[in-house]
C-alpha cells in the first residue's frame, strides 16, 4: 500500500544574537524565499490532490450507476396489440408471442393499439416509447451522392431516356404531368445479365436529383424473426415519405420477390410475408406523394407476377448486353483518363468484344493499363488490350464450370 508523500518541513529561522543587522535581514530575507518555495509546493500539492478528488467522485458517481443498473431488471420491447376490458394483449419483439397483461396506473390512459412499449420479466408495461423508425432502414439512406453521372454510363441510351422519363422529371418537373392529366410511371423495374449497368443507372438517378436516395438490396429484407421483414418494409417506406421526394431502389428484388410456392417452411413463409407487405406499400391504399420506386435484377424469371403488373412497376426496362457501338462507347468512357496510344482502334476492338457487358469492358480496359505498367510504360498500346482480352478469355475457360461426366462401364 503506497503511502502519500510528507509534508515539506517548514523552514526555522535561526538568528545568531552576534551578526550584524546586515547579516539579520539577509537571513530574514532568505528564510522569507524558502517559505515563498514552500507555499508553492503546498498549492501544486493542494491542486493535484483537489483534481485527483474530482476524478474519485466522478468514479464512484459510475460506480453507483452502475451498481442500480445491476439491482435494476432488464426490460422488453413489445407492441400493444389491443386494448380489451379484461387487459392489454401485447406482442413481444423476437419471439413475437401474445400476452394479456396490464400497464402502470399512470399508462392507462395513454396507451393505444400500434404503440411501442417496454416490458418487465412479468410482461407488465412500464414505460411508453416513441414510435421511432428501425434504425436498419435509416441507415440505408444514402448521404452522398455518388460520383457517376449519365455521362459515365454507355451503350444503354435509350434504357437511360426510360429511366430519366419514369423517376428523374416526376421528380423534377411534376407541373408537366398535371398539365397534360396523367399520373407518373409509379415504378421502374431494371432486368438484364450481370454487369449491364443497372446499378450506375440508379447511382446516376441519385447523383442527378436532389431527392434522397434510399438504397437496400433485396437479401436485406430476409430476417430471421417473423415479422421484422414486414416491419423493415414498413420503415423503409414511412422514412421516404418523410424524406420526400424520395427515391426507394431495391437491388437483387428476386430475393424477396420470388414466385410465391406451396412450400411449408417457416423460411420461405417469412420470405412470402415480406413481399406481401413489400406489395402493400407499392400499391397500397395511401397516396406515396413524390417516392419513386426502382429495382434490378438478374433473375427476371424468378419474380412474382404480382410484383409485375402495372400499378407497382409500369415501366419493364431491359438493360441487355451492348452492342457494338455501345461497347466502343463504353471503352471511350473507360479511357477517357488513360495515355492510349494512337494505334488503338476502339470500333475494331469493340467488334473483337462479343458478348461482353459494361463491367467487362471496364476491367478488361484496367488490365491493359496494368500490362502498360508492367513493362515500365505510361502509354497503353493496342496490344496491351489484345494481352488483356486473352488473359480474360483464358481465366473465363479456366473458372467454366464442366458439366457432367459421363462413365462407361
Amino acid at each position: 500500500m503506497s503511502r502519500s508523500p510528507s509534508l515539506p518541513d517548514r523552514p526555522r529561522l535561526d538568528l545568531d544574537p552576534e551578526m550584524s543587522d546586515a547579516e539579520r535581514l539577509a537571513a530574514i530575507r532568505q528564510h522569507y524565499e524558502r517559505l515563498l518555495n514552500v507555499n508553492d509546493e503546498l498549492d501544486e500539492r493542494l491542486s493535484s490532490a483537489t483534481d485527483r478528488q474530482e476524478e474519485l467522485r466522478e468514479e464512484v458517481e459510475q460506480l453507483k450507476r452502475r451498481n442500480e443498473t445491476l439491482k435494476t431488471s432488464s426490460l422488453y420491447l413489445a407492441t400493444v396489440e389491443e386494448l380489451t376490458d379484461d387487459g392489454i394483449v401485447i406482442k413481444q419483439h423476437g419471439n413475437n408471442q401474445e400476452v394479456l397483461t396490464e400497464a402502470s396506473p399512470h399508462l392507462d390512459s395513454e396507451l393505444e393499439a400500434g404503440d411501442r412499449v417496454a416490458i418487465n420479466d412479468s410482461f407488465a408495461i412500464q414505460q411508453l416509447l416513441d414510435d421511432e423508425t428501425d434504425s436498419r432502414a435509416q441507415a440505408m439512406e444514402i448521404e452522398a451522392s455518388p460520383a457517376v453521372s449519365y455521362e459515365d454510363i454507355g451503350g444503354i441510351d435509350e434504357q437511360v431516356r426510360e429511366v430519366r422519363e419514369a423517376v428523374e422529371d416526376p421528380l423534377t418537373n411534376p407541373e408537366m404531368f398535371e398539365k397534360v392529366g396523367i399520373q407518373p410511371p409509379s415504378g421502374v423495374l431494371l432486368y438484364g445479365p450481370p454487369g449491364t449497368g443497372k446499378t450506375m443507372l440508379a447511382k446516376a438517378v441519385a447523383n442527378e436529383t436532389d431527392a434522397t436516395f434510399i438504397k437496400m438490396a433485396g437479401s436485406e429484407l430476409v430476417r430471421k424473426f417473423i415479422g421484422e421483414g414486414s416491419r423493415l418494409v414498413r420503415d423503409l417506406f414511412d422514412l421516404a415519405a418523410e424524406r420526400e421526394p424520395a427515391v426507394i431502389f431495391i437491388d437483387e428484388i428476386d430475393a424477396v420477390a420470388a414466385k410465391r410456392t406451396d412450400s411449408k417452411t417457416s423460411g420461405d413463409a417469412e420470405v412470402q410475408r415480406t413481399m406481401m407487405q413489400l406489395l402493400s406499400e407499392m400499391d397500397g391504399f395511401d397516396d406515396r406523394g413524390d417516392v419513386r420506386i426502382m429495382a434490378a435484377t438478374n433473375r427476371f424469371d424468378m419474380l412474382d407476377e404480382a410484383i409485375l403488373r402495372p400499378g407497382r412497376f409500369d415501366r419493364l426496362i431491359e438493360v441487355p448486353k451492348p452492342a457494338p457501338e455501345g461497347r466502343e462507347q463504353i471503352l471511350e468512357i473507360h479511357t477517357r483518363d488513360m495515355n492510349v496510344a494512337a494505334d488503338v482502334d476502339f470500333a475494331d476492338l469493340a467488334e473483337q468484344l462479343e458478348d461482353y457487358s459494361g463491367a467487362e469492358i471496364a476491367a478488361l480496359a484496367t488490365e491493359a493499363g496494368m500490362f502498360a505498367i508492367r513493362d515500365d510504360r505510361t502509354e497503353v498500346r493496342r496490344q496491351d488490350f489484345d494481352d488483356a482480352y486473352e488473359k480474360v478469355e483464358d481465366a473465363e475457360e479456366q473458372t467454366t464450370i464442366p458439366g457432367p461426366t459421363t462413365y462407361q462401364y
